[in-house]
């Protein structure tokens, strides 16, 4: 099964989550996808991804750092919904974080013009994991279509 976790402020709706969806299930695997709308929580978002999944969640990022500049009155992109991103969230998000992970579980795709999150740090996080970094693009992970075969491949399909 794979398992899309929609970023801050996105959506089942998003352009990535779409354009994956729709590539499973034109191969018939659209019983194999599952992209929960997650809640500006980080408790309940990991209480519903463990009760979709019904175990852990596969990964773990470290939004505890990288969201602190966006505290306060925050917009979903893609349903509208208004909410307060607070510092009690990023204590959420700092006790969910796991600091070591194991390589052979994740694919990275990260493109070295993301304006957002700093693509070095993803890739020596993921040290040992199998990775593509592409030169250019932006947040959106603008190659994305470019690799569905290959995110498919990776996890088995």
């Amino acid at each position: 099964m794979i398992v899309y976790l929609h970023g801050f402020n996105s959506s089942p709706q998003s352009r990535k989550a779409q354009l994956l969806r729709r590539y499973m299930a034109e191969r018939g695997l659209e019983r194999e996808f599952i992209c929960p709308a997650l809640p500006p929580s980080p408790r309940d978002a990991v209480r519903l991804i463990e009760n979709a999944m019904g175990e852990e969640p596969p990964c773990y990022v470290e939004p505890h750092v990288g969201l602190s500049a966006d505290l306060g009155p925050q917009k979903n992109l893609y349903t509208g919904e208004s909410y307060e991103l607070t510092s009690s969230h990023l204590a959420q998000w700092r006790e969910l974080y796991v600091p070591r992970v194991t390589p052979q579980r994740y694919l990275l795709l990260v493109e070295t013009g993301d304006e957002v999150l700093d693509y070095r740090r993803a890739v020596e996080r993921y040290a040992g994991a199998a990775q593509r970094v592409i030169a250019g693009g932006d947040h959106s992970l603008r190659s994305f279509p470019e690799h569905l075969a290959e995110i498919l491949r990776f996890a088995g399909y």
